[in-house]
């Protein structure tokens, strides 16, 4: 079928779902996402865009990101407790608390702790009975240290659970607040276990979340409806909640143009210049706390060596990229973080773009008809909104330097499934801040535990690792800035990432909608959202 005739198709059965929709219930939200979640288990992943459909309407954490803010606010906790050596975290349940049921589980009891013991239990126990059964990883705790950290989870009774931790973790509060953490019911997957179905965790999701999971069909359509059990009372204010998967922004900016959404994922700059040009549609934005970035596999020669590294960078002619691909939406980045992120080092610069100096340095490296793949997000986000295009733009650069980028892409889910196990030679890919502590992105993105997860560089620096450990482990401010001011100078002196934008963030949306909030961490979040 051509991509036109299964556009058209797939828009016809979109239409359908949408009308039936709205023919059996008073409000349907619709949301044009960016592609197909991997699952609709947030342990196993680490992308927004399968955060997105599981973490914001399946299911809930002991403690949340207040909605649009970076505030950590009791969740499925109402209270928490620390100990004076900061070693045990104590949690006092939320009561009432009812799980969503399937055609195959209705809850017999309501939440408690033994679901909280379950969730963590099956991260940091790698002989747990369920991780045996279903074989998973869980990256995001991996590239955080928290499986390795946290070395208790205790039942102290029904409604009480007790964390202990190897070390000292400063952002330990807020890293439960983050999407990975998202509480399962321990009675579900036992009923999952002893019918011999455990992988359906993470196809046929159970959660305490706003939205019921109903159905999904990948590469089209995601099906929810309201939680009427929702324990934050008010908070869900309409029946059904639809993810048309639209890949192509273009697309996006048509059907919310049409009526097809009410809201759609970012769009590329010059879609949502078109978009503010109408009527009827809503552009919100603000700064993005993200970065966009090229990724250089240290353990690939010739990239094994910061020189190339190096000439391969000052042969990017950022501000070009940045005029181009961000189109007045973007700013130069230095460092591996935005600076509005506190510990930012102010101190550290780019090299100068200078490819003549970029061909001759390779040249004293011997290093010459250098062949690297050049791997091109398939889909926009928020820190990059058109992949592609930077991709071209770098190989150009690099041609001039005599080295071929190949341009090579995957659909987002294998990209980064691929990225992870260190196929690329270099990777265009980036970072939306998760929790507002510098840890999220030098520990998660570059820490020696992140490397074959969020470390797409696979770059294991002691000294670096070293700071950004320590830094973790105390709660001193003043300390842990000045540790993580001294590990982005190991970062920019060893330069595992060519470093390239900070974009703004926009969500363009019909103004039939009410009371959407962009979240700080790139997340889309749909509870308290209405529409008319």
């Amino acid at each position: 079928m051509n991509s036109m005739k299964r556009l058209t198709v797939l828009s016809f059965a979109l239409a359908s779902v949408f009308a039936a929709a709205g023919a059996s219930a008073a409000t349907t939200l619709k949301y044009c996402s960016e592609g197909s979640p991997a699952g609709f288990d947030p342990g196993q992943f680490t992308a927004g865009t399968d955060f997105d459909a599981s973490a914001e309407t399946i299911y809930n954490r002991l403690v949340e990101f207040e909605r649009g803010a970076t505030k950590v606010i009791p969740g499925l906790a109402e209270k928490w407790s620390v100990s004076d050596d900061g070693l045990s975290y104590t949690f006092n349940l939320r009561k009432g608390v009812k799980f969503h049921s399937n055609e195959s589980f209705k809850p017999t009891r309501e939440f408690n702790a033994d679901d909280v013991v379950f969730t963590f239990s099956r991260i940091v126990d790698k002989n747990h009975p369920y991780r045996k059964a279903y074989p998973t990883e869980f990256p995001y705790a991996t590239d955080m240290g928290m499986d390795e950290n946290i070395t208790k989870v205790e039942k102290l009774d029904a409604y009480t659970v007790k964390f202990t931790l190897k070390n000292v973790d400063a952002a330990f509060i807020q890293n439960l607040a983050m999407s990975f953490a998202s509480v399962h019911s321990a009675e579900y997957a036992d009923s999952l276990l002893k019918a011999g179905k455990p992988t359906l965790i993470n196809t046929a999701p159970i959660g305490t979340g706003p939205f019921v999971f109903k159905s999904y069909q990948k590469d089209a359509v995601i099906r929810y409806t309201a939680n009427k059990d929702y324990w934050r009372k008010g908070e869900v204010k309409v029946d059904n909640l639809i993810f048309a998967i639209t890949t192509d922004s273009t697309v996006r900016a048509q059907k919310l143009k049409s009526g097809e959404c009410d809201i759609a994922f970012q769009t590329k700059p010059a879609d949502t210049v078109v978009l503010k040009a109408d009527p009827k549609i809503n552009v919100m934005s603000q700064a993005g706390f993200n970065l966009g970035y090229l990724g250089y596999n240290v353990k690939h020669k010739p990239l094994d060596n910061v020189v190339v590294r190096r000439a391969l960078d000052m042969a990017i002619n950022k501000k070009a990229i940045i005029d181009a691909v961000y189109q007045g939406a973007g700013q130069p980045a230095t460092n591996p973080m935005p600076p509005t992120q506190w510990s930012y080092n102010k101190n550290l610069k780019d090299a100068p773009y200078n490819p003549e100096m970029a061909k001759a340095m390779l040249a004293k490296a011997g290093v010459k008809d250098l062949s690297v793949t050049l791997w091109a997000m398939p889909v926009v986000r928020p820190y990059n909104p058109n992949g592609k295009q930077m991709a071209e733009m770098i190989q150009a650069d690099w041609a001039k330097i005599g080295v071929k980028g190949v341009i090579t892409t995957y659909e987002w889910g294998e990209y980064l499934k691929r990225a992870k196990a260190g196929e690329p030679d270099t990777i265009l890919v980036g970072w939306t801040g998760d929790n507002g502590d510098p840890d999220n992105w030098l520990g998660t993105n570059l820490s020696c535990d992140a490397v074959g997860g969020n470390n797409y560089a696979q770059w294991c620096d002691k000294t670096f690792n070293d700071l950004v450990m320590a830094a973790k482990r105390t709660s001193d401010v003043k300390k842990r800035t000045e540790m993580y001011m001294k590990a982005q100078e190991i970062f920019k002196k060893e330069l595992p990432w060519s470093t390239i934008a900070h974009s703004t963030v926009t969500v363009p949306m019909s103004k039939k909608v009410s009371n959407f909030k962009i979240s700080p961490f790139g997340l889309m979040a749909f509870y308290g959202v209405s529409v008319k």
